[in-house]
């Protein structure tokens, strides 16, 4: 956006409220907003009265010499060489040759392809078309952890990337004109992010030829909300009010809250007409509609405890909750926040009670010479299931260029055990020479635990997928029971499939939990069915 302010005055305030496209006037900070659009217009009014930000002049300056006009859509196709083998020998698949001349035709486009289905291909060759013919650079946004995969694929089609990590998102794009791919694109959910906020300024820039945003998850957690920042970045129109946005499609509303008037924006409504007015800009395909994949399927695993685990297990969770109400009387943490700390303490407690069964289970598959890849949320989990079963481990303390190492010692035979938390192994990688997964539990939102799956069920996997779900007592319940209810938003925005939506909200279940706990019913050893 573009920012006026100046010491009220009537003449210029009415000039400002004819400017096209419209501005807002924003009362509380004393100042007009404006799209970019309209800077051309602001400077013929304004530039002999007001001082303009030197960047903001820059790019008033490109905008008064734009790039030139990219080629027909039908030449761009034809530079890709979409049909031809790579220097590796691959070839794209028909849902990737698709996707590449789907991208092509998009200045924005969401590429929501489900994981596994090989989207850096499919941006990579529609990026090496705009190379031969636009003589663009290709910048790519992706975690650090990843650059090595986007590394190597590259060369496959001869082409030279500038990789950036989402942590050092540029300020500014050079002259000659971008292709910017932004992998894992959900990382920009948050509109108050700073990292959102720069990926936004680069989405405008006036030298930036296409945006692709690559992601998997493009609503993660269910929320309409998340989808907006996508929207916005991608020029949907959708995109350019956000309140009207989530009034629509979030419940968005004003709320009394300690005093004070504060946005309410977490639900969800409307979803199938959301459906229809992205599918312009936002291609989605399941693996079932692309690929004859060998089968997935879950298997549930009730871990049961002995009488005196179940009162070490009580024990431990009183004294979390004992712990956690000192600091809440000392003023350190939230009073009111309680039922969230004991469902965190849950299932901390519940992942080192699980890990024995875990452990039983692993140690069997590896008997059968089958390859499995362990997931949990705790790094110390983590590192004490290695310690017990040996194989490669993957989580954050390793550096992101090691990180692949730790894969290709499993995807290479070495090892046929890897253990990973999912915030670093379900991220990106390729783990298809798995046969088995185990998720020690779940994480909140069902894109990641669906994520965590697809690692491994992916192009190029030998044969079916089992994936192992340990549940322990109610707790993991309940997250399985979230995970459901907002899996049924997902699928009815990207795919228009008529689901039972379950709108449980957290506070509800975290209660129910809470009186479930506080009756003694079911026992943590005795899993309610």
């Amino acid at each position: 956006m573009i920012e006026v302010v100046s010491p009220f005055d009537p003449v210029t305030q009415a000039q400002l409220r004819a400017v096209r496209p419209r501005g807002v006037w924003r009362s509380r900070r004393l100042r007009w907003e404006f799209p970019l659009e309209a800077a051309l217009a602001l400077r013929n009014l304004l530039g002999g009265r007001f001082r303009i930000d030197p960047e903001l002049a820059e790019w008033m300056a490109w905008l008064e010499q734009p790039l030139p006009p990219l080629p027909p859509h039908r030449a761009l196709v034809a530079a890709a060489q979409l049909e031809q083998p790579f220097s590796d020998g691959r070839r794209l698949f028909p849902h990737q040759r698709l996707a590449a001349r789907w991208l092509l035709a998009r200045r924005g486009g969401l590429l929501a392809h489900a994981m596994g289905l090989g989207k850096t291909l499919s941006a990579l060759a529609a990026a090496r078309a705009m190379v031969r013919l636009a003589a663009c650079r290709i910048a790519v946004v992706a975690p650090a952890g990843l650059h090595a995969h986007w590394r190597q694929e590259s060369m496959a089609l001869g082409l030279e990337l500038e990789l950036i990590s989402w942590g050092r998102l540029p300020t500014s794009l050079p002259p000659a004109g971008t292709v910017l791919i932004v992998d894992e694109a959900h990382y920009a959910q948050n509109l108050s992010a700073v990292r959102t906020q720069s990926l936004l300024r680069l989405a405008r820039h006036p030298r930036l030829r296409s945006i692709w945003l690559l992601t998997g998850t493009p609503m993660k957690n269910g929320r309409p909300s998340q989808l907006f920042p996508l929207l916005a970045a991608i020029g949907h129109p959708l995109g350019r009010d956000q309140q009207g946005f989530e009034q629509r499609y979030c419940q968005g509303h004003w709320r009394q809250v300690g005093g004070r008037q504060r946005w309410q924006a977490s639900g969800a409504e409307r979803l199938e007409e959301l459906q229809d007015l992205t599918r312009p800009l936002l291609l989605y395909r399941r693996k079932q509609d692309c690929l004859d994949l060998p089968p997935k399927r879950r298997e549930f695993h009730p871990v049961e405890l002995s009488a005196s685990q179940a009162r070490g297990f009580e024990h431990l969770l009183q004294g979390k909750v004992d712990h956690y109400r000192r600091r809440a009387a000392l003023g350190i943490v939230r009073p009111d926040a309680e039922a969230l700390a004991m469902l965190t303490a849950l299932r901390q407690i519940g992942a080192q009670y699980k890990l024995p069964a875990a452990e039983e289970l692993v140690a069997g598959l590896l008997r059968r010479q089958q390859a499995v890849v362990v997931f949990t949320a705790f790094l110390a989990a983590a590192e004490r299931l290695q310690e017990r079963l040996g194989g490669a481990l993957l989580t954050g303390r390793l550096k992101p260029a090691e990180r692949q190492g730790q894969v290709d010692l499993f995807q290479g035979g070495h090892t046929s055990l890897l253990i990973a938390t999912f915030g670093t192994g379900g991220l990106g990688f390729n783990l298809g020479r798995a046969a088995h997964v185990v998720l020690l539990e779940r994480p909140w939102t069902p894109g990641d635990a669906e994520q965590a799956e697809d690692r491994c069920h992916r192009i190029g996997m030998g044969g079916p997928l089992t994936s192992h779900w340990l549940q322990l007592g109610v707790a993991d319940q309940l997250v399985d029971d979230l995970i459901a209810s907002k899996a049924g938003r997902v699928a009815l925005l990207l795919e228009g499939r008529q689901t039972s939506l379950r709108r449980t909200r957290l506070p509800a279940l975290v209660q129910t939990l809470i009186k479930t706990w506080a009756s003694g019913a079911p026992a943590q050893g005795e899993p309610d069915q």
